[in-house]
């Protein structure tokens, strides 16, 4: 398919409402665990196989950063978990010695050893159970750490793997916990729709603002369609109206939904600033490329709005992924479509504008920057089935640094010329972490 029946088939789309999708790093991490403020060491890449290449599994892949190793820019491990599970989000555990990746196809949970030799992780453990521990949700997502648990977010159920789904909670152990269900219309839960937001029950992204008890939850597609061919699903009517519309606002600490936005056009990514005083979070919309903010309004009530366009939302750009700055001052949007990064000023939260873009490649997916912000990764995967084909599926990471004028490549790794396959999430290692 051509980017030009890709945009009409989108577009045509969006009259039934139809939305869709994405997926950061050292500024986009959990509060709860400690950071790397000054140089990363490793990064850490979690890999999709690929039938005939190398093993043709999943695996983590660890690449060197030291500024003064002799293999700084190489891939220094590769870690084979069996399989092909559709290889997708991870996170560290709040103490950051354990990181935790999902497989949205099989449901297995892969806890891989990063502090014992942060150069060469090991698995640890494989949970299995999934589906059958958390009452039939599918499709583990985002791992984001809490103190001594960790919360996942599903992106589907074993029912009808269309897109209702939960939160699903292991303590560090690996233990199941308990599971908390999204508010649907049928079970708004004590949930309150604002304005005209219908609560469909999706999910994808989950992220806290700790001291305001805030946390919020993104929402995008089910198993029926992440598994699809891209091509055959945007020409599936049926399967076009089943995306996510809503952003869902709980209580942190007792895990019970307080409200549901309406956000049409998938919303994904949700990123929280660090300020003291910023009450607010950002969010894009992959299918009608608009950049949401969801803030704490003068009476202390959340609201959401769509603040800024995404490049060209008549061209259907698909903004994925995204990384806000330490200092809350700039935001890096990516889009895959046009294989472009943007970054914007977010210094006036309701009034964000664009003041730089660049080409990655052909596709780009995952965005990820260092603390200080003049180091910024670029990967390539955003599903098996929906990455481009032939000669535009490029899958890489890309390194650059910034200025704060223009990023200049550093470093670029083919992961298809080394055997590794699709290249997805990124996280940061250190073994300062570690080291007292």
């Amino acid at each position: 398919m051509n980017r030009r029946e890709f945009v009409a088939l989108v577009a045509a789309s969006a009259a039934m409402t139809a939305p869709f999708r994405a997926f950061a790093d050292e500024t986009c991490q959990s509060p709860y665990m400690p950071k790397i403020t000054g140089q990363e060491e490793f990064v850490y890449v979690w890999t999709l196989g690929v039938e005939g290449m190398g093993d043709e599994q999943d695996k983590l892949v660890t690449v060197d950063l030291r500024p003064d190793s002799p293999t700084r820019g190489q891939v220094i491990n590769s870690l084979s978990v069996g399989g092909r599970n559709e290889a997708h989000h991870g996170g560290f555990s709040a103490d950051r010695r354990y990181f935790w990746t999902g497989g949205l196809d099989t449901n297995r949970i892969f806890i891989f050893d990063v502090h014992t030799d942060p150069s060469k992780p090991t698995l640890h453990k494989t949970i299995e159970t999934f589906v059958k521990d958390s009452g039939g949700v599918v499709g583990p997502h985002t791992f984001f750490a809490l103190p001594g648990s960790m919360m996942i977010t599903g992106l589907s159920n074993d029912d009808d793997h269309g897109g209702r789904t939960a939160l699903v909670e292991y303590n560090d152990a690996g233990d199941y916990v308990a599971t908390y269900w999204m508010p649907t219309t049928a079970n708004m839960q004590g949930a309150v729709a604002v304005g005209d937001a219908v609560a469909d029950g999706y999910g994808y992204d989950i992220r806290a603002l700790i001291r305001k008890n805030v946390m919020l939850t993104s929402s995008f597609t089910g198993w029926s369609n992440y598994m699809m061919d891209f091509g055959q699903m945007l020409q599936d009517a049926d399967a076009m109206k089943r995306f996510g519309n809503t952003i869902v606002q709980w209580d942190l600490h007792t895990r019970q939904p307080r409200k549901v936005f309406n956000v049409p056009g998938a919303p994904l990514e949700i990123r929280f600033p660090w300020g003291p005083n910023a009450n607010y979070a950002f969010s894009t919309t992959a299918l009608t490329s608009k950049l949401w903010l969801i803030y704490e309004d003068e009476d202390g009530e959340w609201q959401a709005k769509d603040v800024a366009d995404i490049g060209n939302p008549a061209d259907i750009p698909l903004p994925v992924d995204i990384s806000i700055a330490a200092d809350d001052q700039t935001l890096w949007v990516n889009s895959f479509m046009d294989g472009k990064t943007r970054l914007f000023d977010i210094s006036n939260p309701h009034k964000p504008f664009q003041i730089y873009e660049k080409t990655i490649d052909r596709q780009v997916n995952m965005v990820s920057q260092s603390w200080d912000g003049k180091r910024v990764y670029f990967t390539s995967s955003l599903l098996a089935n929906w990455d481009k084909k032939g000669d535009d599926d490029v899958q890489y990471l890309r390194a650059f640094s910034w200025d704060g004028k223009e990023l200049v490549e550093d470093f670029n790794i083919d992961f298809y010329k080394l055997g590794l396959g699709r290249a997805h999430i990124m996280r940061f290692g250190s073994s300062e972490l570690y080291s007292s």
